[in-house]
């Protein structure tokens, strides 16, 4: 079964499996999305700390807490606060989708087209 820009990959869904009579169930809150999403957008060390309840509730939460104690101490910004992001959104989750279908492809470099996947289409 090829993948296409029409299919969503299993790694989008809560716990790898999609609903057939509903397939907006679970769609964006798959694990390896989600730390992906906490890996750029705040640090690799976050990401391990991933529950995938899946409503960004906690990456929100951490961008909160990491305010709060660089008011006291010295600490490295991340992504998220550089860029002053306060929610997540559909956009920034294509982008992380896009990401990570291409490091889960044997594609070795990156095109708008692979061969069997259109990322601009997906």
């Amino acid at each position: 079964y090829i993948i296409t820009d029409l299919s969503f990959p299993a790694f989008l869904y809560e716990r790898y499996t999609a609903n057939p009579e509903d397939l907006e169930e679970g769609l964006f809150k798959g694990k390896i999305l989600l730390q992906s999403y906490k890996v750029v957008f705040t640090s690799p060390s976050s990401a391990k700390d991933t529950e995938c309840d899946g409503d960004g509730a906690d990456i929100i939460e951490n961008n909160r807490r990491a305010r709060r104690s660089s008011s006291r101490l010295k600490v490295k910004k991340h992504v998220a606060q550089i860029i002053k992001m306060e929610k997540v959104t559909t956009r920034l989750l294509a982008y992380i989708a896009c990401q990570v279908r291409f490091t889960l492809s044997s594609v070795t470099s990156w095109h708008s087209f692979d061969g069997d996947f259109d990322y601009v289409q997906f």
